[in-house]
């Protein structure tokens, strides 16, 4: 069973960055695609972006591309989330999943076997 931890959040000032990182328990983990999602409090869990297992494709939600960008290290069995000019509706915890058996899925949370506890992340104004 593949187990998820992420890390890197925290408070920052509108328009800072962060880097998430979401590291798996073994080399199992770098054959997954990967997305991260995030729920802000009484809101849905909606997704963030994604990444195939080799790095080559990737997808975004509308309203983070151009300012977040998903990576892999599988030597690592790491997947990152850097988030640039972040905005206080950026505010949510972020959690990162693994498993979706389609790339065609991977927009949809239900789709996903396995997830990390979530790290907060919150934008100041």
């Amino acid at each position: 069973q593949v187990q998820l931890v992420e890390s890197g959040g925290g408070l920052v000032q509108a328009g800072g960055s962060l880097r998430l990182s979401c590291a798996a328990n073994d080399r199992t983990g770098s054959r997954y695609t990967m997305g991260w999602f995030r729920q802000a409090p009484g809101n849905e869990r909606e997704f963030v972006a994604a990444i195939t297992w080799s790095g080559t494709n990737t997808a975004y939600h509308d309203s983070v591309k151009g300012r977040f960008t998903i990576s892999r290290d599988n030597a690592k069995n790491t997947v990152y989330l850097q988030m640039n000019s972040l905005k206080p509706e950026d505010t949510a915890i972020y959690y990162c999943a693994a498993g979706p058996r389609t790339w065609s899925g991977s927009r949809i949370a239900r789709n996903y076997d396995y997830w990390g506890p979530g790290t907060q992340v919150t934008v100041s104004s």
